[in-house]
């Protein structure tokens, strides 16, 4: 099985929720098979009669299909509310979520033992599998109680915007692993691909985004050929068939074109796994969502900002070279194209800034970010920044007509209206009225 191969198998059961439930109901069928024949090899059976049996067992089994159905209606109209008020970009993260997995699972499991049970009911009353069933029910009962519980928390527009704040935290250490040192030293694969002659260009064969590429694969290739792989789009970009896809340099001849296609997976929607910029693109989309006119609610644009604020803090203090990876002996062999700082500052800041002008809180609430930043990042970092400052001035005297607006604009409030304004690095001065 080839990597992309398996890296498609895990992006759908990762992303889908009916791939367990069903691997349950045949899990049940054949739980319940095993149960009542060692029921029967030991001689056990219950004291009750068979009708009161598989009237008992019949409720449990109506009662779990009519729960599993009411599942699965919680769970659509839930995505359907999300996607509508913050961005249909989180149905992926609902359908994600294990603990909703394991629970339509488990309601799968007992519905399926249940009826199993029921068609046993013949001569005699199996003990164990109707203990089984009647107490699977009960406990099931309470997983739904809970399951509604967590479906509705979770959607909270701060529950979805932690969930993804994490997921690219994660992200952005795996591609940016070393930590910045602010020396002004930069190292990029560019320099070398300039001074090599361009032996082969590979085509892409497929419409859709770029979701992930086999780095270890691709270096392994590179090695084996003896030659230098790169990469031309960046991971998120959308290509279409007949697009560069892979430059080759200094040989190559044996690596096919089929093995390099095979190393890159191409999907419909961006993924978060490889794309450090998404989980930025995923929240910029809920602030702007609450920041339209049908909406109007800044609160939660402020949410999405407290996020992106601690994100950029830390894609800041990282090095954000061009992706490069070496083989055993530290041999350059493939080099890939990421994110720099002025896309991941652009893409956070530009669009809320636009739709959040006429907001008060909004703008007090970016430029408390962008002065905060300012103040703990590196050197380098500070010019988009200050530009992004500037911005923000400019438009908040265009936007606030009077002079009181125009100074309270100014200055930063990390709660957007109501919190304690400093300026990053004072110590903090309570006084008592």
């Amino acid at each position: 099985m080839t990597w992309l191969q398996r890296h498609r198998i895990r992006l759908y059961i990762r992303n889908t929720i009916w791939v367990f439930p069903a691997f349950s109901i045949v899990g049940g069928i054949i739980a319940v098979s095993l149960v009542t024949r060692f029921e029967t090899w030991m001689g056990w059976k219950a004291s009750i009669s068979i009708d009161t049996a598989r009237l008992i067992i019949g409720t449990v089994a109506a009662s779990m299909f009519t729960l599993l159905v009411l599942v699965s209606s919680t769970v659509l109209v839930a995505v359907q509310l999300a996607a509508g008020q913050l961005t249909p970009r989180i149905i992926a993260l609902v359908y994600r979520n294990g603990f909703r997995k394991a629970a339509l699972a488990n309601f799968a499991f007992i519905f399926t033992f249940s009826v199993g049970v029921l068609a046993r009911l013949e001569n005699s009353v199996p003990w164990l599998a109707c203990y089984i069933a009647a107490y699977g029910f009960l406990l099931n009962l309470g997983l739904f109680i809970y399951f509604v519980d967590d479906v509705g928390k979770s959607l909270r527009p701060s529950s979805i915007l932690r969930v993804i704040a994490l997921m690219g935290r994660d992200v952005i250490h795996n591609v940016y692993p070393q930590t910045l040192i602010d020396d002004g030293s930069v190292f990029s694969g560019a320099a070398e691909l300039a001074e090599e002659p361009l032996v082969r260009v590979v085509l892409n064969e497929l419409d859709g985004a770029v979701l992930a590429f086999d780095a270890k694969g691709l270096v392994s290739l590179a090695s084996r050929s003896n030659c230098l792989i790169e990469l031309i789009p960046e991971v998120g970009d959308y290509i279409a068939a007949g697009d560069p896809l892979f430059n080759l340099y200094l040989g190559g001849d044996g690596v096919s074109d089929d093995a390099l296609r095979e190393s890159v997976a191409v999907g419909q929607e961006r993924t978060v796994e490889q794309d450090p910029l998404y989980a930025f693109r995923i929240m910029v989309d809920i602030a702007s969502r609450a920041l339209s006119p049908a909406v109007n609610d800044p609160t939660t644009a402020v949410l999405a900002i407290d996020q992106i604020h601690h994100l950029l803090s830390d894609v800041g203090k990282r090095r954000l070279t061009g992706g490069c990876e070496t083989d055993a002996r530290g041999t350059l062999r493939l080099v890939y194209p990421t994110p720099d700082w002025e896309d991941f500052v652009n893409l956070s800041i530009t669009e809320i800034r636009q739709y959040g002008r006429d907001s008060m809180q909004v703008v007090r609430r970016l430029r408390a970010m962008i002065e905060n930043l300012i103040a703990t990042l590196p050197k380098r970092r500070i010019p988009s920044l200050q530009k992004e400052l500037d911005m923000l001035g400019t438009s908040s005297a265009r936007n606030f007509p009077d002079i009181e607006d125009q100074a309270l604009a100014l200055r930063g409030d990390r709660q957007g209206l109501g919190g304690s304004v400093r300026i990053p690095g004072d110590r903090l001065v309570r006084n008592e009225v």
